[in-house]
């Protein structure tokens, strides 16, 4: 069974300089609870994997805000003026990547392959310093696996064995991660002591190492 944690003690996990992977689409399916303790360390030079920023008030943009990420590996920073200020002025280093491909890769470290091979992004500014392989007469991209220290993500719900369910599209980036992070820490809204219907289950409790648990005052 998955072992039951308070966002404080999660941050036990973490330390800076590390890669971590954070769910969620803009405010879709966000973590926020460990963030919020992360936010009270003096913890820093995180190495983000995440589909974006967010904005600067919301999960993963207020880790940006406070300066402790050091790189950002995402899609997007355009809702973020904070990220794209910092970017600018030299304070941290932006990977953006086409949104596939990021979600392929951090699959492909899931997965346990090499790479995965794209057309998108040959002949752009994306292809610089990548290999390029030819299989049947076609060019594509070698883009190699995204894998992280710790994974912070969002359910919908779950059970006491870890076993995961989502309600539309917060599924996102939050059902692939698991697989790619050596920690994976979820924040879910509804956590049952019966096992959930394994016709519901998206992602198995054996990905799943911590939950962060709920008080009986409704706080986590």
């Amino acid at each position: 069974m998955v072992k039951f944690i308070t966002a404080k003690e999660a941050t036990q996990f973490f330390k800076s300089n590390q890669t971590i992977m954070i769910g969620g689409f803009l405010n879709c399916g966000n973590p926020q609870k460990v963030i919020e303790e992360i936010l009270k360390t003096n913890l820093e030079n995180f190495i983000l994997i995440a589909n974006d920023t967010a904005t600067p008030e919301d999960s993963r943009g207020k880790l940006v805000a406070a300066h402790k990420i050091k790189k950002a590996i995402v899609s997007h920073i355009g809702t973020n003026p904070e990220t794209v200020r910092q970017y600018n002025s030299g304070e941290i280093e932006i990977d953006l990547q086409p949104q596939g491909t990021l979600a392929e890769r951090i699959r492909a470290a899931g997965a346990g392959l090499g790479g995965i091979l794209t057309p998108v992004g040959l002949n752009t500014l994306v292809a610089q310093n990548k290999q390029i392989i030819n299989v049947e007469n076609m060019q594509y991209l070698l883009e190699t696996p995204l894998k992280a220290d710790i994974a912070i993500i969002y359910a919908t719900y779950a059970d006491s064995f870890g076993n995961l369910a989502f309600h539309g599209s917060t599924k996102n980036f939050n059902v692939i991660m698991p697989m790619a992070a050596d920690i994976v820490i979820v924040e879910a809204e509804n956590i049952s002591e019966k096992p959930l219907s394994p016709d519901n289950i998206v992602v198995p409790g054996i990905f799943v190492d911590y939950m962060i648990k709920k008080e009986k005052n409704g706080t986590d």
